[in-house]
């Protein structure tokens, strides 16, 4: 992927998976969602997509094997459906997974919540997983590049966030770092983001609330945006992906790149 270019990286929330509580016992129909979603962003334009179970709330720390065993299903479809750059988040925290599921269907790269330092969540204290990670990429080699949040959202940190941002890259060998704002959808403080593109030595990218209204502003110091929201009919996470909306921020961004 060229951080050169800003690429927009346009979500794809799964359906629940088979072993989550909401799970309707259709596993050909989440497919189906998750691939129609995937080609109206590569017809759209977007450079990349990231795939996440998004549907299986309430989230474990880490998932089952029913659940990376869906969610590889699931990726290797949009890998066989979709020629675009792909990336796994396999929530809340499971970079093992990711790495392993991406390892499988050969995807681009994965997204980490907490890599390094702690988070206190909903699901109670996430301690960074960099180690173990760091363990499964030495003993699968691939070009699969790690994307870590720095203070995640969703979360209470307790770290000095340039700090957070040094131990993650430095520490915890992320790839780029992504930073978010409180919540999904919400957009991101933008001196928090400056602060971010003026530590990190990898690539800063925006992990939530990247829109058309605030793309021109977040352009001016992130190298790339992670978007599900915005794009989304009606600008509502649970609905599917709108050709018309995304192809209006690829439009605007096209447009800010030259």
């Amino acid at each position: 992927m060229e951080f050169e270019k800003k690429p927009l990286i346009g979500m794809v929330h799964l359906r629940p998976l088979p072993g989550s509580y909401l799970y309707d016992g259709n596993l050909d129909a989440v497919i189906e969602s998750a691939l129609r979603d995937a080609r109206t962003l590569e017809e759209a334009g977007f450079d990349a997509i990231m795939v996440e179970n998004f549907g299986d709330v309430p989230f474990p720390k880490y998932v089952d094997k029913t659940t990376v065993a869906a969610f590889t299903a699931v990726a290797k479809a949009i890998r066989d459906g979709v020629s675009l750059p792909l990336g796994i988040n396999v929530l809340r925290n499971d970079g093992i997974a990711a790495y392993s599921i991406a390892y499988a269907v050969k995807a681009d790269f994965i997204r980490v919540n907490v890599l390094s330092g702690i988070a206190y969540t909903d699901q109670g204290l996430i301690e960074g997983i960099a180690h173990d990670l760091a363990k499964l990429r030495k003993l699968l080699p691939s070009k699969i590049k790690v994307f870590a949040d720095v203070h995640v959202k969703h979360a209470v940190h307790f770290f000095d966030f340039e700090d957070a941002i040094r131990d993650t890259v430095e520490r915890g060998l992320a790839d780029a770092i992504v930073v978010s704002g409180r919540a999904t959808g919400k957009p991101v403080d933008v001196e928090k983001l400056a602060v971010a593109k003026r530590v990190s030595p990898v690539p800063v990218l925006v992990g939530s609330g990247t829109g058309y209204d605030n793309l021109p502003e977040l352009w001016k110091y992130a190298d790339g945006f992670i978007v599900g929201t915005w794009i989304k009919r009606d600008g509502k996470v649970e609905n599917e992906v709108s050709l018309e909306r995304a192809r209006k921020l690829v439009e605007l961004a096209n447009k800010l790149r030259f």
